[in-house]
């Protein structure tokens, strides 16, 4: 990792919704991460704030909805996700926060 990157810049937060909770029973996590990371950037940043070991990393990007708001047409940001599948008898407990 450069040393441009703090690992709180590359994991922004946790993602707790039904599909991540599903998630959660496979032991995996799901984290909103910044656009610019890649998988070994993530990787060594979940194991260095949570001190467990990762097994594997998929990314996605989410792709922000045009909504209106009050007559004003925007635009929601983009979202890039990590799933990030631990090893055998490691767990990140998402409700503590970072």
């Amino acid at each position: 990792m450069s040393a441009k990157h703090n690992h709180y810049d590359v994991i922004r937060k946790p993602i707790i919704t039904e599909k991540a909770t599903m998630a959660s029973e496979a032991n995996a996590v799901v984290f909103e991460v910044a656009m610019e990371s890649n998988k070994p950037m993530i990787k060594e940043a979940v194991e260095a704030l949570f001190g467990v070991k990762v097994k594997a990393v998929n990314t996605t990007i989410t792709k922000g909805k045009v909504k209106r708001f009050r007559g004003q047409l925007g635009k929601r940001k983009d979202v890039k996700k990590a799933y990030v599948t631990l090893e055998e008898g490691n767990t990140i407990d998402v409700s503590t926060g970072l």
